[in-house]
């Protein structure tokens, strides 16, 4: 259930998009007695802008996530994922090493981290080729303070949440350090029951159908993780990594209320849809990394072994009715379960010179097995296995990828770097006993160049141009119907093929306050979740298929301001985005049964705005008040879906230190215009309307006590070899 609404999510995707918001720079001005320093909070250097947290005065009595929220080019409107530039998702590195969580893991990591334990955050909006990301996905990279002593701290931390329904969560954070032993620690636990309100239409000038009703979608969650570092001599580290994750949705339940008008005989069908899902999730990483240290410039040898196992089981009954009669029309029983388990090696050499020139070479290898046994039955008669929805689908998938990079440093100004990347995919599918397989094996070479030129001390302009690889996730590649009403439902499809983009940036950045941003994707093969209708029987069925569908391009165009006023009593981060995209694809087949449907064609363009204001107040000299007022505007676009609706969402905090204690309350979407409203038209005559209500405006309470010794030493955070493949698992 709750995956059937995050399908609807071309509405996840969108709505993220669509409210994402770059920000930027600082230069912060302290008077200490008589004599005037500049520090400079925001700066660009190389390939990455860095943010020095040590001197912001937002950094205090925070967790780690929502100080990246107030990060210059990072943003999140749904306070559950991160992105760059409004649109680019966010992967998360801790001290140059790629996080060993998943997503959902990160997120709650972040949230139980106090912000004074951060030094510096570093934002790639381009990665280069030794970087692991897919499509344009950016890098934020965490760099933690590192103090020599030995002991323990940690942070325990209780959220309450108040929306629809009252949610709340808690976690407890230790880190330790003995000699040359060191570790970190996590267990959150939290429950959340999701609501949301449905307002559907579809059909085309001879036929109407109406769908109207809530999705409440309950959820236990429990996770945690586990980091040992060993330093084996001055020059060599060994860790071990461990992490789980786990999720229970009992309960889920959708109630739809469904007319279908005929206006021609001028009839009305009118149908209750009632779906019940229980799901329950589990997830286990292990990982284990090996340092050698070189010499003392920083070159050195990582390797990087990795297991990771992913299961899923979801079961629901979906039942339909006629609403005048009562008899049960359509009743039936589906069962989708999904394994999936990842081995995974990397080794990374990086060599550095003393003329300022970098040389790094490496590798990696990927070997995934997806199981996926989907059995529909129905209830009532016809009674018995639907031969056509069941299938037991299996997916192998191995990746052997290769890059080398040169970076070199001319002169104090002027900067570059070029690599490459070589990714082999070899993948097969396979639905058991039926005749549908295929075999899909493609190289990709994946070339990269950035040049950084800083003008003058005030000045700096820089140019990336990056090429990647998106291939989809293993769940969307399971090929099952998540139904919403009898004829209105979401067809996933192993036949999808991996998306290719080549990104341009060009940035310039004025007196580490004020930067401008033009960007550029060209992207072929696009995949995405298409609406396709037809009439069957006089009545008019609804599929969403996910599959490629042609080209795309995004430009981008941004301006943005990061600066303190007041010596520091108001930090301000505003951003404006002007984007202009353009669709060029046709779908007309559904690929798995071959049905031919009126095409939906995307040949059309659209531009944009986006506005963001983030204000982060001191209202008090001792500084332990903190007011913050954010807000954003977004204004009605064209996706792939049909037009988007404006969205807009006003923010409202209010902090207080105490101590080791730190009180927030947080309001919101006050205004209460966070709402999701896509219309779509076709040539065809075809339409179709999805209006959803996720209930944003929300009360949060948190209280966060941190307790031990605060000049502990971060244990050493060490790269996981099968990060990407983490991110493609679940839904």
């Amino acid at each position: 259930m709750r995956k059937l609404l995050i399908t609807l999510a071309f509405l996840s995707g969108i709505v993220a998009f669509a409210q994402e918001a770059p920000k930027k720079d600082s230069v912060k001005t302290e008077n200490i007695k008589e004599v005037l320093m500049t520090k400079k909070v925001f700066q660009k250097k190389s390939d990455r802008l860095i943010y020095d947290v040590a001197n912001s005065p937002i950094a205090k009595g925070t967790n780690s996530f929502d100080l990246l929220k107030d990060t210059p080019m990072v943003s999140s409107t749904d306070d559950k994922t991160l992105k760059i530039l409004g649109k680019n998702n966010a992967t998360i590195f801790i001290n140059g090493k790629k996080s060993n969580m998943d997503a959902e893991a990160i997120i709650a990591m972040l949230k139980s981290t106090p912000s004074e334990d951060i030094s510096k955050i570093e934002v790639i909006t381009v990665p280069s080729s030794e970087f692991q990301v897919e499509s344009n996905d950016g890098i934020i990279n965490i760099v933690m303070k590192k103090k020599m002593s030995d002991g323990v701290n940690g942070t325990l931390k209780m959220e309450n949440n108040q929306g629809y329904f009252n949610n709340s969560s808690s976690a407890l954070s230790v880190n330790f350090r003995k000699g040359k032993l060191a570790g970190s620690g996590n267990l959150n636990l939290g429950s959340w029951t999701q609501r949301q309100y449905y307002q559907l239409g579809n059909g085309d000038q001879t036929f109407a159908q109406t769908s109207e009703g809530t999705i409440t979608d309950p959820n236990l969650d429990l996770g945690g993780y586990l980091n040992l570092d060993y330093e084996i001599s001055a020059k060599q580290n060994l860790g071990f990594s461990y992490n789980n994750r786990f999720n229970w949705s009992l309960n889920s339940i959708s109630d739809l209320y469904n007319e279908g008008k005929d206006l021609i005989e001028n009839t009305i069908r009118r149908t209750t849809t009632n779906n019940v899902e229980d799901s329950r999730t589990k997830n286990h990483s292990f990982n284990l990394n090996y340092e050698w240290k070189a010499d003392d410039l920083g070159s050195k040898l990582v390797l990087n072994s990795a297991y990771l196992t992913y299961q899923r089981n979801q079961e629901n009954v979906n039942v339909t009715t006629d609403f005048d009669s009562q008899n049960i029309t359509r009743k039936f029983q589906q069962k989708i379960p999904q394994i999936i388990n990842n081995y995974g090696f990397m080794a990374d050499y990086i060599q550095k010179f003393k003329n300022e020139t970098t040389i790094s070479f490496g590798g990696n290898f990927n070997k995934t097995k997806t199981d996926n046994d989907v059995t529909l039955e129905s209830i009532i008669p016809p009674t018995g296995i639907d031969a056509e929805q069941s299938n037991h689908f299996v997916y192998h998938e191995n990746i052997i990828g290769f890059y080398a990079t040169l970076e070199k440093s001319f002169s104090e100004k002027l900067s570059g770097k070029i690599g490459s990347r070589l990714e082999m995919t070899k993948s097969n599918g396979e639905v058991l006993g039926k005749a549908q397989d295929f075999d899909r094996n493609y190289n990709s070479f994946l070339p990269y160049l950035s040049v950084n030129y800083s003008i003058n001390k005030n000045n700096n302009l820089s140019y990336a141009f990056s090429s990647r690889v998106r291939r989809p996730s293993f769940w969307q590649l399971n090929p099952s119907r998540m139904y919403l009403t009898e004829n209105n439902y979401v067809q996933n499809n192993p036949f999808m093929k991996a998306s290719t983009y080549y990104n341009q940036e060009l940035n310039y950045m004025l007196k580490n306050s004020y930067f401008v941003v033009l960007n550029h994707s060209y992207i072929t093969d696009v995949s995405e979740q298409i609406p396709l209708q037809r009439k069957v029987d006089g009545v008019t069925e609804l599929r969403y298929i996910r599959t490629n569908y042609g080209d795309k391009q995004e430009f981008g165009l941004t301006v943005g301001m990061q600066k303190m006023f007041f010596k520091g009593i108001w930090n301000a981060n505003y951003t404006a985005t002007v984007n202009h995209n353009i669709f060029n694809g046709i779908v007309d087949t559904d690929p798995i049964t071959g049905d031919v449907f009126p095409a939906f064609v995307l040949d059309k363009k659209t531009t944009f705005g986006l506005v963001q204001f983030n204000n982060d107040i001191r209202l008090s000299s001792k500084k332990d008040w903190y007011f913050g007022l954010k807000y954003f505007y977004l204004s009605s676009q064209e996706i792939e879906f049909g037009k988007l609706g404006s969205l807009q969402s006003l923010d409202l905090s209010l902090k207080k230190i105490w101590n080791d204690w730190t009180f927030l309350v947080e309001a919101s979407d006050v205004l209460g215009q966070n709402k999701v409203d896509i219309d779509s038209r076709q040539a065809n005559g075809y339409y179709n309307i999805v209006k959803q209500n996720q209930y944003n405006t929300q009360v949060t309470f948190t209280a966060t006590y941190n307790f031990g010794n605060q000049k502990l030493k971060k244990v050493r955070n060490s790269q996981n070899a099968n990060d990407e493949i983490r991110k493609r698992t679940g839904g």
